[in-house]
């Protein structure tokens, strides 16, 4: 199956106080952009990119990744993460009709795994309308009342955190953007919200987010570990565990 990524980048990234556009923070010399689409694109799964820039970013986004070749393609973006990922996708069909898969990926991930991005792939092929990467949560998390008092400790065994790429039938994400009606961080959420199953692949810690300044320094030392290869995950669905128990470490990637 014909695979197409979109990647919004038309945000600003304020939290990370780099003076620029996160996706054009560098790391060791290389914007997060460009390590992203190039990550997308040496895994191998993914046969064309959409990144979606800021109007007034389009030609310095074009210029890194200029360099990846004709399946990279940039348009404008949105005000919100949501319009910039709805205007990729309408573009996406124009550019890459045949298309019948597609990944929504954070450029500040742009350290994931290619195992990860096969992964995701793979289970959509399999026939999974919608599939994410996750990781199990390693903290005690605990719920609290108004006043910041303790009302509960959370069964953590069946919370997960998400990453990204994730990946849909084109049809199912098409159906879930054109029934949204709102902000959403999350393009797996739209689709539940349809009742469709969303599968999960296990993820991998070296796909942090970068969002703040010491998010960029633990993503300098993971590019300083050199690249990693996953064994093979087995797909679930969310909801229920692909660990062997609620403190067993996550495969392929919980590494606490």
């Amino acid at each position: 199956m014909d695979t197409v990524a979109l990647v919004p980048a038309a945000g600003r990234g304020t939290r990370l106080g780099a003076g620029v556009p996160k996706a054009l923070v560098r790391v060791l010399g290389q914007s997060l952009l460009s390590r992203a689409v190039r990550g997308l694109l040496d895994s191998g799964s993914v046969g064309h990119v959409v990144v979606a820039a800021a109007p007034d970013q389009l030609d310095l986004m074009g210029r890194e990744v200029r360099d990846l070749g004709e399946r990279v393609h940039v348009v404008p973006g949105g005000g919100e993460r949501t319009d910039s990922v709805r205007t990729a996708l309408r573009a996406a069909d124009r550019l890459v009709p045949s298309a019948e898969i597609v990944l929504v990926h954070d450029a500040a991930r742009a350290f994931t795994p290619a195992r990860v991005i096969r992964d995701v792939v793979a289970a959509v092929e399999r026939g999974a309308p919608a599939v994410v990467p996750t990781l199990s949560v390693a903290d005690t998390i605990k719920r609290v009342d108004d006043e910041g008092v303790v009302a509960e400790t959370v069964d953590r065994s069946r919370l997960r955190t998400v990453q990204t790429p994730q990946g849909f039938t084109v049809d199912v994400l098409r159906e879930a953007y054109g029934a949204a009606g709102e902000v959403a961080t999350d393009d797996a959420g739209l689709v539940e919200r349809l009742g469709y199953p969303v599968e999960t692949v296990a993820g991998h810690t070296n796909a942090l987010k970068v969002t703040t300044s010491f998010d960029l320094a633990v993503a300098e030392a993971v590019l300083a570990a050199g690249p990693v290869e996953l064994p093979e995950s087995r797909v679930d669905t969310l909801g229920h565990s692909n660990d062997t128990g609620s403190d067993a470490p996550e495969r392929c990637g919980d590494e606490s």
